[in-house]
Formats: C-alpha cells, structure tokens, sequence
C-alpha cells in the first residue's frame, strides 16, 4: 500500500497539451547573490521535542472516534476538509483497476462516483484523485504507452459533474501530483530527470471544478521539493528559489486568489519530504538526517510552536508586477526575495517542535490537537499543555497501521489502516478500516 502510494508520485508525464488560461504565473524571487537569500535558522535550544512531552494514557481525552467505515483492501483516503474524504478503491478485477469514492465524514458512508475511466476504452486507469465538497480532480494513466490526462469535475452532494479535460502529456514529465482547495483543483507539473523537458520550470495549474480553463498558478527553476498540500482554502508548494544555489522555498498560496500569503526558505539543500500549513503556519518534515541545520537537522516533523507574525506580501508583489511589467519582461510577476526574507525572519524568531520520529505524510489539527503520524503510531499533540497520546491501534494492521489522511485544520481527523488477519476460530478479516476522530469534549 505504501508503495503504490507513491508510485503515484513518479510515472511518468509529458508537457501540458492543454491550452493554459489568462491567469498569471508566479515564481520564487530571484536573487544572484545567495548570501542575500536569508534562510530559516532555529538554535537547538528553542526547540521542543516530542522526547520532553508527557504521556497521556487516556486517548478519549483529546480525541474521540465518530465514525468509521469499511472499504474495499489497499484503498488510499485523502481528506482536506471537514466534509469529505476522496478514496481511490481497489477492485478485484483487472478492469477498472480502481474507482473513485467520495466518503461522507459524518455518515460514514462511501458512494462510488467514478466506475472507469474516461479514457478506459483507450487503456488508461485512475490512477489518483482528490476531491472536496465543491469538486474532484483525478488523473488517469495509459502507463503502457506513457501517457497521463488529469480530469475535474465539479460536484453536487454526491453527483458528479461532467468530466473535463484539463492537461495531458507524455514520458518528458511525470505525472502530475494533485491537490484540491476551494473551488480548484491543483496540479503539479514535474519535468522527468532524464526527458526532453528536463531544463523546464516546474509548474503547479489550477482549474475552477465544473471549467476546462486552465491557470499556470506558480512557476520554480527546476523541480520542486514535494507534491502540494491540500489545506482546505489554500494550499502549500515547495518551489526551488531563483538563487544559484539550491533552496527550497515554503509557499502558502490562497485557493482562489493564487496569491502568496506565506513563505519561508529552507537552508542550503534541505529538501522536505512533506509540508503543510496550519495554527502555527508552517510545517515540514525530513526523512534524513542532515549535518547542519542546527535545531532544524533531524529526521522527524518540524513546525513552530506559534504562529508566526503577520507578513504582508501583497504591497510588495504588486509593485515588483508593476517593475516587471515596465521592463518588458514577458514572464510575469516575480514573488521578490524580500518577501521570502520577511517571512523567514518570522519564523526563525519562533520556539519550535521536533516530533522525533520517522514521517510518513503531513500533519493536520483537530481542533487544537495536531495529529502527526510517525513510526508505527498515529499521534494526537497538545502543544501547549507539551503532551501526546498515541491512538489506538486496530488488530490485524500489521506493520504499517494508520496512515494520516487529512491535511488541512478543521474538527475532523481521517485516519486509515488495511486490515488483514484471521482470529482464532473465525473467518479471515480482510479490508481497508477509515475512522473518523474528532476532539474530545
């Protein structure tokens, strides 16, 4: 399960064929001179880390499963908002591969609203999805051949719109990983390490759900760090910064505006494997170890204990618009790296938390709980109070057990674990268990 879930982050994809809308493009400020670049810079004595929190033993004393729900084994479950969950449901046949299914948080109860592909009849499966109360965003793969479509579709309860094509392409780009937010659906564009594109900006595009027009939102120098953050009515990027060296740059984009509203760059060559934003703002998380770095250098998550102070980016970008626009240049708006230092600053005037442990996606809130998985554990944090509980663990979900599915701040946490064992004496259980928690009253 693990494995195919981010294999769906590297097939590979081509150039978009799909014609790009009037919306503009944004990308990380350029800079020549790295030094001017400030990055973020955490002392190891303001942080906390998950090690020095207390213990709770009780786990119906912060959250509390509402509901829950069986669903077919080895089905994937992203939530982004409060409301619905998209799940990409396994099926016993060889065709379709996968459906679609969109699951009612409060009910608990999964309707099919995808059977096949659009493009079933020419080879292709779903192969990813997305989906929030306002719309679904999937792409479809001919992995034989090596081509990918992403589709959207507006929805209405459980009944989805017509679908609309909205990007396709072939081996020089892999395909895209997905995100939803608002009224949009978000998509990632990554140029293959080995293709005919391999020189290309990175792009992330949107589309209203229900509309064929398509927006190229953001555009980075090079690959970005990982796919996008669904955060409700934004959404997080981790565009390289326009610098000679290589430097990550945390970006909080507003869903319906594309604005910028937050950014943070990483020091030299930190690549997070996940990010998000929430209470505190920020949050990322490595998967190794790095030699410098200072409070920042472990593998484990990472975010501020508070968030940080406000910083206006809007002032700031219409005028360096107005500077490009007067030069002539035809690339659009430049995110300047003041903006970026500003917020940078912030966030390194900040006390952090390290939950010390090995990530496997994003954190969210449940309420004020932030629910971080790690190791074999899914976790519920009080950062205030500097305590955690682990929440119980299902019988028969062997070594992975639960995987976070929500990534966005809300009164709802999805989480969910493939359940594979036999009791003694009984039938074989076999199935994918999502439960839904929410903070304890």
């Amino acid at each position: 399960m693990l494995t195919r879930r981010h294999f769906l982050y590297g097939i590979a994809g081509v150039a978009a064929l799909a014609a790009l809308g009037s919306g503009a493009a944004w990308a990380a400020g350029h800079t020549s001179d790295d030094e001017i670049l400030q990055t973020l810079k955490v002392p190891e004595d303001v942080v906390t880390s998950s090690n020095d929190l207390a213990m709770m033993e009780d786990a119906s004393k912060a959250v509390t499963m509402t509901t829950s729900a069986k669903l077919p084994f080895g089905t994937l479950v992203w939530a982004s908002d409060d409301t619905v969950a998209a799940c990409l449901l396994s099926t016993e046949t060889a065709k379709p591969l996968a459906e679609v299914g969109l699951l009612d948080l409060a009910s608990g109860e999964c309707t099919t609203i995808i059977e096949h592909a659009v493009g079933e009849a020419e080879g292709f499966e779903i192969y990813d999805v997305r989906a929030n109360s306002a719309g679904a965003i999937w792409t479809e793969a001919d992995i034989l051949d090596g081509l990918w479509r992403v589709y959207g579709a507006a929805l209405s309860g459980t009944t989805l719109g017509t679908p609309q094509l909205l990007d396709e392409g072939d081996i020089n780009w892999e395909m895209p990983t997905l995100a939803v937010a608002a009224n949009y659906g978000f998509w990632q564009c990554l140029p293959q390490l080995d293709g005919n594109a391999r020189v290309e900006d990175s792009l992330l595009k949107r589309a209203a759900f229900g509309a064929s027009d398509v927006q190229v939102v953001y555009a980075s120098q090079g690959r970005m760090a990982c796919p996008p953050t669904s955060c409700g009515d934004s959404l997080v990027i981790t565009p390289r910064a326009r610098t000679n060296g290589t430097y990550y740059q945390l970006t909080h984009l507003d869903a319906a505006t594309g604005t910028v509203t937050d950014a943070c760059v990483l020091p030299s060559s930190m690549k997070p494997m996940e990010c998000s934003w929430g209470k505190t703002g920020f949050s990322f998380a490595f998967d190794g170890i790095y030699n410098y770095g200072e409070g920042i250098s472990n593998l484990g998550t990472y975010l501020p204990m508070e968030m940080p102070a406000a910083v206006s980016l809007t002032a700031t970008n219409e005028a360096q618009a107005q500077a490009e626009e007067e030069e002539g240049s035809s690339e659009g708006p430049f995110l300047p790296a003041i903006n970026a230092n500003a917020g940078t600053q912030s966030y390194s005037d900040l006390p952090w938390f390290h939950f010390a442990s090995t990530p496997f996606s994003a954190p969210s809130w449940c309420g004020n709980w932030l629910m971080v998985r790690g190791s074999t554990y899914l976790c519920a944090v009080d950062l205030v109070g500097h305590r955690y509980v682990r929440l119980p663990l299902e019988e028969g979900s062997g070594d992975y057990n639960d995987f976070l599915a929500s990534t966005h701040m809300g009164n709802r946490a999805v989480s969910y674990c493939n359940i594979d064992y036999t009791p003694i004496g009984g039938e074989r259980q076999k199935y994918c268990l999502v439960r839904i928690w929410e903070p304890a009253a």
